[in-house]
């Protein structure tokens, strides 16, 4: 792993753009660190997937910090991954991913406007129209192998509307197909 713990990596947010706490990045990548190299399961590429930090004058540059962060859940879920195939066998491992794949596409093939759970007319949720857009195009992917990167899914936003869709089910989903495209290298 590459030493992303040093404060020069990465570059500061500047004028009145907010950045990541950067003392709570550096905590967090020594901490992921020492996990990799003593091959810890005290934290896992889900984890690294779900770290969230303050935003403050000053940080760190959010997409800097988000590209190191994708990387090192990269490696983490590579090292899952051998460690699985290693335990359960090549067999199980494929069975397990076909099976989250299975589940993500009937997800994703549900009619437009009804893919996920609707906010109340009165909450703002994900863009319905946008999130269909991505739905569809994760969903060929999963069924041909229509390209389609890591990156882009985890990078991925939407703008928000009224009684829009629900933004947890709609992360857990994007989480889920991170986790397939993962598990096929």
């Amino acid at each position: 792993m590459t030493d992303l713990t040093s404060p020069s990596v990465f570059p500061r947010s500047g004028g009145r753009r907010k950045g990541y706490e950067r003392a709570a990045v550096d905590a967090f990548l020594a901490s992921a660190r020492t996990a990799f190299e003593q091959s810890s399961d005290a934290l896992t590429s889900d984890d690294i997937r779900a770290a969230a930090f303050p935003l403050v004058r000053e940080g760190y540059e959010i997409r800097a910090v988000d590209a190191a962060l994708g990387r090192i859940e990269d490696a983490f879920a590579q090292r899952e991954r051998a460690t699985a195939l290693s335990q359960r066998g090549a067999r199980a491992w494929v069975g397990a991913s076909r099976a989250l794949a299975q589940e993500v596409l009937d997800r994703l093939s549900r009619p437009s406007k009804r893919r996920f759970a609707r906010v109340s007319p009165f909450r703002f949720g994900y863009r319905v129209d946008e999130v269909d857009l991505v739905a569809a195009r994760m969903a060929r992917y999963l069924e041909s192998g229509e390209g389609l990167t890591i990156d882009q899914v985890r990078t991925v936003a939407f703008r928000m509307q009224l009684g829009g869709y629900d933004e947890a089910q709609v992360d857990a989903v994007l989480d889920a197909v991170v986790d397939v495209m993962q598990s096929v290298g």
